[in-house]
């Protein structure tokens, strides 16, 4: 299968104030918009997507409808994560997690959406030597790609 776009869509019953949440935190703009489904793209980078659908729409399978977001961690991957955790802490946002470095490679912090999703802010880091045999050639912070959550 070759994908031509790919982004999470988050089931909830809030669909206006989880779109307005993504919009006001994490520089979001609407690209479709309606009481029932919400696509929302980065005002920074167009590849960057997220949509918001109420979870008892009738698009929805009948096995699926009616469930909430759950168990989901979002990554954003940034370029400088200090300035976006300060950014956070100034608007209150839910934090799950305050900002610290991780062996495996990462620096990040985690805050929650309305629904419950967590969000981890992530900017790449060497990792430690026990970690860095852990990824594939290039992979690590520095080479392309991200690190594992």
């Amino acid at each position: 299968m070759k994908s031509t776009q790919y982004y999470p869509v988050l089931m909830t019953d809030r669909v206006a104030a989880t779109a307005r949440f993504y919009e006001m935190h994490f520089r979001f703009t609407r690209q479709f918009d309606s009481d029932w489904y919400v696509h929302l793209q980065s005002t920074e980078d167009p590849s960057v997507n997220l949509a918001i659908l109420d979870r008892d729409h009738d698009t929805i399978p009948e096995a699926g409808r009616g469930r909430q977001a759950a168990g989901l961690l979002l990554n954003f991957e940034v370029a400088d994560v200090d300035a976006e955790y300060q950014r956070a802490v100034a608007q209150g946002l839910p934090m799950l997690l305050a900002l610290r470095d991780e062996a495996f490679g990462q620096r990040h912090f985690i805050v929650q959406d309305p629904n419950g999703v967590m969000i981890d802010v992530i900017q790449p880091i060497p990792p430690s030597e026990a970690f860095l045999r852990q990824y594939a050639e290039g992979a690590a912070a520095g080479g392309g790609g991200g690190a594992a959550a």
